[in-house]
């Protein structure tokens, strides 16, 4: 079933478009909800500035820079048993990010791609997954120390999940070869 979205958007857009990309008719967020979503904490990072914040995990790790979750404290109990990982999944809702962006064509890219083959932040659903390496977890506070992290200072936490290399690791996944996205 097509989900229509009956608004329109007068917000003007943060980021200039660049050529060969598109926009929705109308901005995600005036969308009526289909489920709701809760916070359960924030993200305590280096990156104050999206220019300065790392592009993915890998450049976060080479910048340094330990990062924190602290959760909720109603959430906070659920951190029990999350110790026994030295990795977790963590899901963040990358708030300072447009949402109307359906096409996009990265700085370093030839072409423009659909949003859904890009891991950029703009999205109808800005939710970021990143992959962390536990430092300490301290479930009194609610705090989960973490070594890097690619998200802005303050960025909310959707959901955190232990990492299992037996089975979220796929050696044998491809992609296509580089075209510069």
């Amino acid at each position: 079933m097509e989900k229509k979205m009956a608004f329109s958007s007068k917000a003007k857009p943060e980021f200039e478009i660049r050529e060969g990309e598109r926009r929705l008719d109308a901005d995600p967020a005036a969308a009526p909800p289909d489920a709701g979503v809760v916070f359960i904490g924030r993200v305590s990072s280096p990156w104050t500035e999206r220019a300065q914040c790392p592009k993915n995990m890998r450049e976060a790790g080479e910048k340094g820079g330990a990062a924190r979750i602290t959760l909720d404290p109603v959430y906070a109990p659920g951190l029990q048993g999350l110790d026994r990982y030295s990795h977790a999944v963590l899901l963040t809702w990358l708030d300072r990010s447009p949402r109307d962006l359906i096409v996009q064509k990265p700085r370093h890219a030839e072409t423009a791609k659909g949003t859904f083959a890009l891991r950029s932040p703009v999205r109808p659903n800005p939710i970021g997954m990143h992959i962390v390496r536990i430092f300490g977890i301290d479930i009194v506070r609610g705090v989960i120390d973490i070594e890097a992290v690619d998200v802005l200072d303050g960025t909310p936490v959707v959901d955190i999940k232990p990492y299992f290399a037996s089975t979220d690791s796929i050696p044998d996944a491809a992609r296509p070869p580089r075209d510069g996205a």
